[in-house]
């Protein structure tokens, strides 16, 4: 058995490997109680270097099963099983109980061209009409999981969605395969109008009236989660890097949000949004939830106002844009989805934006590799400083609809 890993809290991966049998199918069931009380959410087995199981390793896996499903948890699943293991678990009938996953495709990416780039992964595209999302961790089968059933759901709501049809090995790493025919990402097209103000109006229209579309979308209740509770779930973290006024200020305005079942994207940002056939079509869905418009405008301002603050190049380097560029992608962003030119109304609307966008921006500094960075320091102070300026003044974080 190799280390047993959680992911955000909500899915258990526990690796199997080598052999399972009488001699140590025992010690595997205790191992599996003692981690299982210290981490909740769906369990995944990944049984990549799974070389053979037993009877008695089948046993253990069942006793497991039935835990779960008496815990009123979700489904035990298998991933990766190989061939031979997957013969002996469909001969027993294990296949019928359990949902197993073979092992997947194995790819490579070399002489791919890399598309974006995110915290979490790399986009590439392998030829002219297929992409592949590549995670970060080698535990993100959960998370390519999670982005599918999200997708769908999108999807059959009238959402103009990508949803994956594959799943590939890329060494360690796992990618979701997407067909986009002829696809480019809204920020390649950006890079490639930036010298022409008629087409770069063109696609901000364009942009913002899908970003519009996804907010005009409602689900049912319980198929996603509240954006709400997940910003609450960010802000929970940090303690150690704001003063408690503040800390309690934003938790009020967060708490009185009511319950909104409309579409939030979650990172709407140019990287995830592909122009196919004239089309938008979004990718990285996993942070599809519901709520406030305001959960996916403050994903924009950090984009393209919070992280070139104290780094004016950032947007040349993330996204290969002029700073001046970004600076009107996001103002016409906000002249676009509220309808107005009117500056009091867009500063009214800017300021409840830019308050969200601190708790995210903030999380990134404390919670993400970018902690170590030399420039965490700075942020977190020129941020707590604007929300010291900006708390007297927001009283909301709603919009009129």
């Amino acid at each position: 058995m190799d280390n047993f890993n959680v992911q955000d809290n909500k899915v258990l991966v526990i690796r199997l490997e080598g052999r399972i049998d009488s001699n140590n199918a025992e010690a595997l069931g205790r191992e599996i109680a003692s981690q299982r009380e210290e981490a909740h959410g769906a369990l995944v087995f990944d049984a990549r270097k799974l070389a053979y199981i037993s009877s008695a390793g089948l046993r253990v896996l069942m006793q497991v099963m039935k835990a779960e499903n008496k815990a009123g948890n979700e489904p035990v699943s298998l991933v990766e099983v190989s061939r031979e293991v997957y013969d002996v678990l469909h001969m027993t009938g294990f296949t019928e109980l359990v949902k197993v996953q073979k092992a997947y495709r194995e790819i490579s990416l070399e002489g791919s061209q890399l598309i974006g780039e995110g915290f979490f992964g790399k986009v590439y595209r392998l030829d002219a009409d297929t992409i592949v999302k590549l995670y970060a961790g080698e535990d993100s089968i959960p998370m390519i999981r999670r982005e599918q059933s999200r997708a769908k759901k999108a999807f059959i709501k009238g959402i103009p969605t990508a949803i994956s049809y594959d799943i590939v090995r890329v060494g360690s790493q796992y990618g979701a395969v997407f067909e986009l025919l002829q696809a480019k990402s809204f920020n390649d097209l950006v890079i490639e109008y930036e010298d022409e103000p008629e087409k770069l109006e063109e696609l901000m229209v364009l942009y913002v009236d899908c970003l519009k579309q996804v907010h005009r979308t409602e689900m049912e209740a319980g198929e996603l989660p509240f954006a709400r509770d997940e910003m609450l779930d960010k802000l929970s973290v940090l303690g150690d890097c704001l003063p408690e006024e503040i800390l309690l200020g934003l938790q009020k305005l967060l708490q009185a949000l009511p319950d909104d079942f409309h579409v939030v994207h979650g990172d709407f940002q140019m990287k995830n949004v592909m122009l196919c056939k004239e089309e938008p079509m979004l990718i990285d869905m996993e942070t599809l939830c519901t709520g406030q418009p305001v959960f996916d405008l403050q994903g924009l301002y950090v984009t393209y106002k919070a992280f070139p603050e104290d780094e004016p190049d950032n947007v040349r380097n993330f996204l290969g844009i002029r700073p001046e560029t970004a600076e009107y992608i996001w103002h016409r962003l906000l002249e676009l989805y509220f309808g107005t030119e009117d500056e009091a109304v867009l500063t009214g609307m800017e300021d409840k934006i830019r308050v969200a966008a601190a708790i995210r921006f903030l999380h990134l500094q404390v919670a993400t590799p970018l902690k170590d960075s030399e420039l965490a320091g700075l942020r977190i102070q020129h941020t707590t400083e604007h929300l010291q300026a900006l708390l007297p003044r927001v009283t909301s974080l709603a919009f009129d609809r």
